[in-house]
């Protein structure tokens, strides 16, 4: 799914300037709080709202270094996280669960179970000490699992390499935690106070951990640059009830509102703190009705990318099809209600364009007015979504 609506946005910004009523220049902070919504009528028929904090500063989520290093280069280790999600993998129950993914082709395609299994638990091996160590737990060794292609990140178009997709998972197990606590007693090891205290996102996280179907994940993936994406996110699922034909998202989060971190209020962060929906479905669905306004945009390589970050407003891409990706930014606002965020689904065909989301707004780039090309929104990369939809599905 190459669209502007990523599991995880890489930024690669550029110098430039902006010539808009808002004095400063947009910036992108380390630490980023995203809310995602999933809406999935194709393979697990459940609708999955999502808060997710990422860093990859270590002042920001304080993962030991040590920890860190061994992580980075142990042999083909993609991610480790920790997880309260229920089945995280098959046979396991009602425990948390420390996963560290592999991804090892010849290891896999040499069918030697036990060789799969003793190469693998070393290497996780080499790394539970330390994980316990960092994150208070007692976890112990419990299976090593060989993922099958996992059929949402095919519906996703995601790689799959943490979510399940010809991997191998290194189980270890500790006992079971309520959401609430592992999210208190991860926090209280990770994040500083300036963050804990500073509201916006992390404040609606805290609130959904205390749901009895909530789900506490917090992972490490480690990049080819050498810097580690850092990983905390809660969510809820709630199984479909028939066809889907309006969605309030905020509902799902327990809010009427939705409001940014004032960690950010020293400057113009605007893809710091944003919402995500994608929908996948079996049949042909668009977008008919939206609260909030539609963004400026333009196209870079044939992407949708905004044109005025100042700007609120939804940017869809596509808003109509099998699958529906959406983006809503705040701009200079600090926070998006309920209203703003609703929507409103029905049926059509690829024959049909929806007009009511043209944006007349919608431009070609200048070489004189604001160049909000600076950010380019590249695809999804799981790799560094480690912690996105990793455990919705059952192994």
């Amino acid at each position: 799914m190459k669209s502007v609506i990523t599991l995880l946005l890489i930024f690669v910004v550029l110098t430039g300037s902006i010539a808009s009523a808002y004095a400063q220049q947009p910036q992108l902070a380390t630490y980023r709080e995203t809310a995602q919504v999933l809406v999935d009528e194709r393979v697990q028929n459940q609708t999955t709202a999502f808060i997710t904090l990422s860093s990859t500063s270590p002042l920001e989520m304080r993962v030991p270094t040590v920890l860190d290093q061994k992580i980075s280069n142990a042999a083909n280790v993609t991610s480790v996280a920790i997880t309260n999600a229920n089945s995280c993998v098959l046979g396991v129950i009602d425990q948390i669960c420390v996963v560290i993914t592999i991804y090892s082709p010849s290891l896999i395609e040499s069918y030697n179970i036990t060789k799969i299994q003793s190469t693998s638990q070393a290497i996780g091996d080499t790394l539970i000490n330390d994980i316990n160590n960092a994150f208070l737990l007692d976890a112990t060794f419990s299976s090593a699992y060989v993922n099958p292609k996992g059929e949402l990140s095919g519906a996703l178009g995601t790689s799959g390499s943490v979510s399940g997709n010809r991997t191998i998972s290194v189980v270890y197990t500790a006992p079971q935690q309520k959401s609430s606590y592992l999210f208190d007693q991860l926090t209280s090891v990770l994040m500083p106070t300036q963050i804990r205290d500073a509201g916006g996102f992390y404040d609606v996280a805290k609130q959904m951990a205390n749901s009895a179907n909530s789900t506490v994940t917090f992972a490490i993936t480690p990049t080819t640059s050498g810097q580690s994406i850092y990983q905390l996110q809660v969510s809820t699922q709630t199984p479909n009830k028939g066809k889907i034909t309006s969605i309030s998202p905020l509902d799902l989060f327990g809010v009427s509102t939705l409001s940014r971190s004032s960690y950010f209020s020293g400057g113009f962060f605007p893809l710091n703190s944003l919402f995500e929906i994608s929908i996948i479905s079996n049949n042909y669905t668009t977008i008919t009705n939206h609260g909030g306004d539609i963004a400026p945009t333009t196209f870079r390589d044939g992407q949708k990318i905004p044109s005025d970050l100042t700007q609120p407003g939804w940017i869809f891409q596509p808003d109509s099809g099998q699958q529906i990706t959406g983006i809503y930014l705040f701009g200079t606002t600090t926070s998006v209600t309920s209203d703003d965020l609703t929507l409103t689904l029905g049926s059509g065909s690829a024959s049909q364009p929806n007009p009511s989301l043209t944006n007349s707004s919608t431009t070609s780039i200048s070489q004189t007015g604001p160049d909000y090309s600076i950010y380019a929104l590249i695809g999804i990369v799981i790799a560094g979504g480690a912690a996105v939809y990793l455990f919705m599905k059952r192994r």
